[in-house]
This record gives structure tokens, C-alpha cells and sequence, in this order.
């Protein structure tokens, strides 16, 4: 695997012409197009950024495998169940997790391109019950809960972050309407993030660096999560 230089114009103009033009026969026609420059890139980012994520977290997962349960989400959309019937995802998304669970229901760092923007951030998006369970749990326990709005707080000082996952209206049956944490029992999921547009450093090497500097301050956050969702 090549070192990481960078993602190229190809890998935005892919995704730009790809949400215009979402159908199998255009996928198709542009498949080596995705392969060169989208995937072949994305994965030495996956390998340098893994790199350097271990400096925040040595236990980060960074799996390069391609079918789906690796850090790359595959481009395939499933239409089962969901109203948008178009084949493909209009987006690249890479996920580098910590724990032993799917990835999907660890904390991780993720990176998600759709042209015009550039999101980053980490934590879970939405708790499976077992997990809301464990979770709720920690918001109210003597030690977690003080370390939550330490982690939380600490991200919301920068002004730069958003903290996203409330969901609830009330806060559930069984816990403290008054507890000093109870707006998080109303998450169904716990992470941060930060949307701009692409970034200069999105064409370089440099692009490591970019991405490190916000991991980092969001990285509370996610310590925090593995701490809880990792003990049992």
C-alpha cells in the first residue's frame, strides 16, 4: 500500500457526478473511475490515519477489508427498508472503531465526504438497546457521569463542535427528571462533529494532519464512550 498523498479532484467529481446520475449503468461505465479514486486512496488514508489515531487510542481498529465489515462502508445502498430506492451512496464514509462489538455499535472516529462537504467526528450514532441501557446507566453513575460532562463540556468550550444525539422528549421512565445530566438521557446516541466545506488539505498529504487536530479535540468524547460501552 502506497503512502497517503492525498485524495484527488477525481474523488470529488465522482460523488458529484454520481448523485446526478445514480443508476447501475453509470456506475458501471465509471467503476474503474471508483476503484482508482476513491477506494485506492481511501484505503491509504485508512492505513496512515490508523498510524497516527494510535497515538489517541492504541487500540483503534483500522480494517482494510472491502465486503462491508471493514472501515470503508460499502457504496451500495440497502433499499429494503429505506424510501431512497437509488443503488448507490452519493458519499465515502470510513469508520475506525475501538472494541470487539460490530463496528457500528463501538465508538469510533469517521470521516464522511458528499460533495460540497467535508464531515468528521466520533462517538455512536444510535445506541442498540443493550447498549442505551448501558449507556443510560453510566449518565447516572457517581464516576461516569462526572467524567461525561467533564468529556462533553470540555468539546463544547471549543465553539466549534456540534454534540448531537438528543432524541427523546422526556427523559425515560426509571431515572432522575433532576439529575445534573438528565438532557443526555434523552440521547438515543452520543457523538460529535464538525461540517465544512472540503478542505484545501483534502488533496494532500496534509490531510492526516487535518484530520488529527480534530480527532483530538473531540477524542474526550470517545474515551469516554469506550469506557463504558468496553466493560462488559
Amino acid at each position: 500500500m502506497a503512502a497517503f498523498e492525498g485524495f484527488s479532484p477525481q474523488t470529488v467529481s465522482f460523488y458529484e457526478n454520481l448523485a446526478q446520475n445514480n443508476t447501475k449503468e453509470w456506475f458501471e461505465a465509471h467503476k474503474d473511475t471508483y476503484k482508482e479514486s476513491v477506494l485506492g486512496p481511501a484505503q491509504d488514508f485508512l492505513l496512515a490515519m490508523g498510524d497516527r489515531l494510535r497515538i489517541l487510542s492504541p487500540a483503534i481498529i483500522a480494517d482494510t477489508r472491502m465486503n462491508g465489515a471493514g472501515s470503508i462502508f460499502r457504496i451500495y445502498r440497502d433499499t429494503r427498508f429505506s424510501t431512497d430506492k437509488s443503488p448507490y451512496k452519493p458519499h465515502l464514509g470510513i469508520l475506525l472503531w475501538e472494541g470487539t462489538r460490530k463496528k457500528t455499535e463501538c465508538s469510533g472516529y469517521y470521516v464522511h465526504l458528499e460533495p460540497p462537504n467535508l464531515m468528521l467526528g466520533v462517538g455512536v450514532y444510535m445506541f442498540t438497546k443493550p447498549l442505551l441501557k448501558i449507556y443510560r446507566d453510566a449518565v447516572v453513575h457517581p464516576e461516569y457521569s462526572l467524567a461525561l460532562r467533564e468529556a462533553v463540556e470540555g468539546v463544547k468550550e471549543m465553539e466549534r463542535y456540534n454534540i448531537g444525539g438528543d432524541h427523546y422528549k422526556r427523559v425515560p421512565r426509571g431515572y432522575d427528571a433532576d439529575h445534573r445530566n438528565a438532557e443526555y438521557l434523552r440521547y438515543n446516541g452520543l457523538h460529535v462533529g464538525i461540517q465544512t466545506a472540503i478542505p484545501d488539505d483534502f488533496y494532500r498529504g496534509a490531510f492526516i494532519d487535518y484530520c488529527f487536530e480534530r480527532f483530538r479535540d473531540m477524542a474526550p468524547v470517545h474515551h469516554w464512550l469506550v469506557s463504558v460501552l468496553n466493560q462488559t
